[in-house]
């Protein structure tokens, strides 16, 4: 199954933050493939408390034999791992946060797990990056493609800066 993952961290070192993340997450499963990585851009925060440090987000597309559960259960122990509480505020400062963005062509309503993301084409901080990796991506239950939601996002959030275009080591 083909899986697009966001990755975002605003504290501590960052960068360190979304390659430990991936390097982690190439580990869960002996199927787990990377294929494809965005640049890493630099967000301003939105909706967090005052005082956040930007946001370093990106987006990376896996391959993995696993169920998006059983993948989304393996994301959470990265996160923990990497120093994220388990329990945590909404919009709180994170080392890193990953977030399931598709699962091939599920389509998902479960308590913990919603997919195609419901929020995912009303962020900038998704679509552009995504955007570099899958332009022409069309999602379930959707006649858009990425691009074409990055095109005509109307989103408060600030344009977007990049940090790094080759940052896994």
């Amino acid at each position: 199954m083909i899986y697009g993952i966001a990755l975002g961290s605003n504290l501590g070192d960052r960068l360190h933050h979304l390659q430990e993340a991936v390097r982690q997450l190439r580990t869960v499963h002996p199927t787990l493939i990377l294929r494809g990585a965005a640049a890493v851009y630099e967000t301003d925060p939105v909706d967090c408390p005052e005082g956040s440090q930007s946001f370093l987000n990106t987006v990376v597309e896996v391959e993995c034999a696993l169920e998006p559960l059983e993948l989304l259960r393996e994301m959470r122990a990265v996160e923990v791992k990497l120093g994220r509480p388990a329990e945590h505020g909404h919009h709180a400062p994170r080392t890193v946060d990953l977030d399931m963005l598709y699962a091939d062509d599920t389509v998902m309503e479960q308590p913990a797990l919603i997919l195609p993301h419901p929020r995912m084409t009303q962020r900038r901080f998704v679509l552009q990056p995504l955007a570099e990796i899958r332009p022409k991506l069309v999602l379930p239950n959707d006649s858009r493609s990425i691009s074409q939601h990055l095109e005509t996002l109307q989103s408060p959030e600030p344009p977007l800066r990049i940090l790094q275009r080759d940052w896994l080591r």
